[in-house]
């Protein structure tokens, strides 16, 4: 039986865990605080941990610091406050397996905790530049990194008006899916450079895959190159093909961002969404 640690001070979050859980067989145990385990976390037979980020610290280390002192290899999940993506970005430069923002749903809490402790999908997220103004990341090619890359996105741009925000969330979610996919061809051991930019009046988001890039005049099995008169030629192509059906991710980015811009090889792209 997988067993699971919540260290919160609300007594509520207990609860909504065994609620969540409660058809997956796990142990659940709960404690206010650090302090009442720190002596006891290197035996128990934890499989993950699930702290708040926010809680009480031991001394001048935070919550992060105190748990891979005491055991480094083991697994981590923080629940941060809404609002605060340098905190989100200290978690990945940590190596968490995930986050959870608050608030956040039980459903939300067990398809997490459920991912962390199958697959750690932010743990292999490399974080280069954590300023919330400059995001620079190395994400594998692997769709697990998904999640948690798309909760960052919302913290960075909590501020801005939600149809905006959906806009940039939808573009950023085709093109890195797009980078994975077809430039690292899913294979974890290849990594995709992210960069998210905020600016003043600006988001700008960088992606560039590890693959050799692709040529436009080949496109037969995307929207963006289907003739004026027949705007789903691509769906026929795709069929042929045995490819999944989609093909619109280009063409439906490009109508929601002020700028796409590939370079030459096709293997980097930039897309700019003014917030005005």
């Amino acid at each position: 039986m997988k067993s699971v640690l919540l260290i919160n001070e609300d007594p509520r979050l207990h609860d909504v865990a065994l609620r969540a859980l409660k058809e997956d067989k796990y142990r659940v145990w709960w404690t206010p605080n650090i302090e009442s385990v720190v002596d006891l976390l290197g035996e128990l037979p934890v499989d993950l941990v699930i702290a708040d980020y926010a809680g009480p610290e031991l001394g001048d280390q935070n919550v992060i610091e105190v748990l891979q002192r005491i055991k480094p290899k083991r697994k981590l999940v923080l629940t941060i406050e809404h609002g605060t993506p340098d905190t989100v970005l200290k978690a990945l430069r940590a190596r968490v397996c995930d986050f959870l923002i608050s608030p956040f749903k039980p459903e939300e809490l067990r398809r997490v905790i459920n991912s962390a402790i199958s697959e750690c999908p932010a743990q292999a997220i490399e974080v280069i530049s954590a300023q919330p103004e400059w995001v620079e990341l190395r994400v594998p090619c692997d769709r697990a990194a998904f999640s948690p890359l798309q909760r960052l996105l919302d913290e960075l741009d909590a501020d801005v008006r939600p149809e905006m925000a959906e806009a940039i969330n939808y573009a950023f979610s085709e093109m890195l899916g797009n980078a994975m996919e077809h430039g690292g061809k899913l294979d974890p051991e290849q990594r995709v450079t992210v960069n998210i930019l905020r600016l003043k009046h600006a988001i700008i988001c960088r992606i560039k895959d590890p693959g050799n890039g692709f040529d436009p005049s080949q496109l037969e099995h995307a929207a963006v190159s289907n003739p004026v008169d027949d705007p789903f030629h691509h769906v026929g192509v795709r069929e042929e093909k045995g490819l999944r059906p989609g093909g619109f991710g280009i063409l439906l980015t490009k109508q929601l961002v002020d700028d796409l811009v590939y370079n030459e090889r096709h293997n980097e792209l930039m897309f700019v969404k003014f917030l005005h």
